[in-house]
């Protein structure tokens, strides 16, 4: 199966900041961030297909996963 990956801020850098993965297994987005090697407290917004959630959702194939870090500015 194919997603998107949509990654944000400092997530992008040294990644694309869209991508897409093919995935052979069933997963969750849990899997996804150990394939991106983001840590889970890295992550502020995360949003599947545009909807807000929990990291333990299994990704179909055709979803867009957006993935923010902390944000600051002033």
């Amino acid at each position: 199966m194919k997603i998107e990956i949509r990654l944000f801020a400092t997530f992008r850098e040294g990644r694309e900041k869209k991508q897409i993965l093919e995935i052979t297994e069933d997963i969750n987005i849990i899997g996804i961030l150990k394939i991106l090697n983001i840590n889970k407290e890295e992550v502020a917004i995360l949003l599947l297909n545009g909807m807000e959630g929990g990291f333990d959702r299994k990704i179909k194939d055709g979803d867009i996963l957006s993935i923010f870090p902390p944000v600051g500015g002033g």
